[in-house]
């Protein structure tokens, strides 16, 4: 779970502004594009409180790790990504990848020694610490990110 100990957020079908439902080729020069689409929409909803670099650098990273570890860059595989909208709750995300899965529990943190360094490898803590509730479905294939 992300920032605190909030009870998980729970969205209303019928108070969502604006849902968008988008599927992303499994290659890497297909994230730029993708996020770019989403945050057009993500500013007309009106739901992103000026919060908008955060969500855009949440959906960049979730979408890498989805393309690059899920897909594993292959095209002819799909990260799926699904943004709902409720004015009175926030910003619900949620990507999706056909890949194996993993335990966010065993990531290593990229603050401690050598990773400190590393040129990759920040992906998930980045979205722990700009989203207010993270959590992840499916043996990780599923992640779900909430911006209040």
């Amino acid at each position: 779970m992300g920032k605190g100990s909030q009870p998980r957020c729970e969205f209303d079908p019928a108070a969502l502004v604006r849902r968008i439902d988008m599927t992303v080729p499994g290659e890497v020069a297909a994230i730029t594009p993708a996020v770019a689409k989403i945050m057009a929409v993500v500013g007309e909803m009106g739901c992103s409180g000026g919060k908008e670099y955060d969500i855009e650098l949440a959906v960049t990273e979730a979408l890498a790790n989805a393309v690059i570890h899920g897909c594993r860059r292959d095209p002819g595989k799909a990260v799926e990504i699904t943004v709902e909208c409720d004015p009175a709750r926030g910003m619900l995300i949620v990507v999706r990848d056909p890949g194996e899965g993993f335990d966010p529990a065993t990531v290593p943190s990229p603050l401690v020694g050598e990773r400190l360094f590393k040129r990759g490898g920040r992906g998930v803590y980045l979205i722990n610490c700009l989203m207010d509730e993270v959590r992840y479905e499916r043996g990780g294939t599923e992640i779900w990110m909430v911006k209040r």
